[in-house]
């Protein structure tokens, strides 16, 4: 009985490591097994030890490199007490004589930011900030707070030029190229929000070129939705690299606080006002003494236009050099040195653009007849709302 305990165990052993071999030489002789679905695994590319990766998790480097050159700027102006209603009057007087005229004038303060644009102490800011001042005082990024004059505005881009002496030479920023900017750029404003302390916040360009907006006379908008508020005026919008792309100007806002639109007026623009500035203390534009408007349909209609190119002329100043050019009401200016003009705005940039003194051709639509006229360019007055 052992014995035959002992074959049984024995062929049990073998037919075991039988049945393994060939499950592992020819499976298929033992039928099919059946195959798992296959299954696709995307991993996460291994993080880059680039500056390129590491810009775009984090803003710090162009941050860190704009931040001294932005500054808080903190106004304030003498505003003269309403006067009392019986202080003229002759018995009131013999009772409380001068008194009442001689109160102390109350102060008004404001707030807002600038960008220090050269080691020589020159402050870009925007002139809505500075206009109405009579002291003003810039706080630097290291916590110094130095007096400053103004050494010239242009309330038509609403931009100003303040200058501080630091007793050496500050940290200037970097101008970037507009040309480069695009539409879904990351961009950072940076500024004194509410007057809470330098702050800086994030967001992309959402448009380039605005206009028409009834802001400034002369608009060629940044729209950005990084949030600007007010104590942002005249600070800095830079790029991805720290560099100034814009000088923050104002918001579209219905409860005073930021809805994402926010406008910035672009470092072309801003570099030639404040370059103007610091050279003459204003800003020469070119003018002609012309009013004009939008050619519509209806307007089309009436004067018998046959396309809406061009900008109607509406009227002309006597004496003004439209008018010694020949220049009439009932005109439609088409261009203006060979640059043509589609709008109201587009001939007052182009027309601006020409410096006082030089003679330049326009080509007009007189009825049906195309007319060619040489103007001599006048400058532009103040806060002229005519071209």
């Amino acid at each position: 009985m052992h014995r035959l305990w002992m074959i049984f165990a024995q062929a049990v052993t073998v037919s075991v490591a039988a049945l393994f071999v060939v499950s592992t030489l020819k499976p298929d002789w033992i039928g099919e097994r059946p195959v798992l679905p296959a299954v696709t695994i995307q991993e996460a590319a291994a993080p880059a030890a680039s500056p390129v990766t590491r810009a775009a998790t984090s803003y710090a480097d162009a941050a860190r490199q704009a931040l001294p050159s932005v500054v808080h700027i903190f106004t304030s102006k003498e505003v003269k007490t309403q006067r009392h209603p019986f202080a003229d009057d002759p018995l009131f007087r013999h009772f409380f004589g001068d008194r009442l005229d001689n109160r102390p004038q109350q102060r008004a303060s404001g707030l807002g930011s600038g960008v220090i644009v050269s080691p020589e102490g020159y402050v870009l800011t925007n002139n809505h900030v500075v206009e109405a001042a009579d002291e003003i005082e810039v706080a630097l990024n290291d916590g110094r707070k130095l007096p400053a004059r103004i050494v010239g505005r242009d309330p038509e881009s609403d931009l100003a030029v303040l200058q501080v002496k630091a007793g050496g030479k500050l940290h200037a920023i970097t101008f970037g190229h507009p040309e480069q900017l695009r539409v879904g750029d990351v961009v950072l404003a940076i500024g004194n929000p509410f007057g809470v302390g330098q702050t800086v916040t994030m967001g992309i360009v959402s448009a380039l070129g605005r206009s028409h907006l009834g802001i400034n006379t002369f608009e060629d908008f940044i729209q950005t939705d990084a949030a600007i508020n007010p104590g942002n005026s005249g600070g800095a919008l830079v790029d991805a690299g720290g560099n100034l792309v814009g000088v923050n100007s104002a918001i579209y806002s219905r409860t005073g606080g930021s809805l994402g639109i926010g406008f910035a007026i672009p470092v072309s623009l801003a570099r030639s006002v404040m370059e103007q500035i610091i050279q003459n203390g204003s800003v020469t534009r070119g003018w002609i003494g012309v009013e004009v408007q939008a050619i519509t349909a209806d307007l089309a209609e009436s004067f018998g236009l046959t396309s809406s190119d061009g900008t109607l002329i509406s009227g002309v100043m006597r004496g003004s050099p439209a008018d010694r050019a020949g220049v009439r009401p009932g005109d439609v200016l088409l261009a203006v040195d060979g640059r043509k003009v589609n709008d109201p705005q587009a001939m007052l940039e182009a027309i601006a653009a020409l410096p006082p003194g030089r003679r330049a051709s326009f080509e007009l639509r007189r009825g049906k007849e195309k007319i060619d006229l040489n103007v001599d360019i006048g400058r532009r007055p103040a806060l002229s709302r005519g071209d």
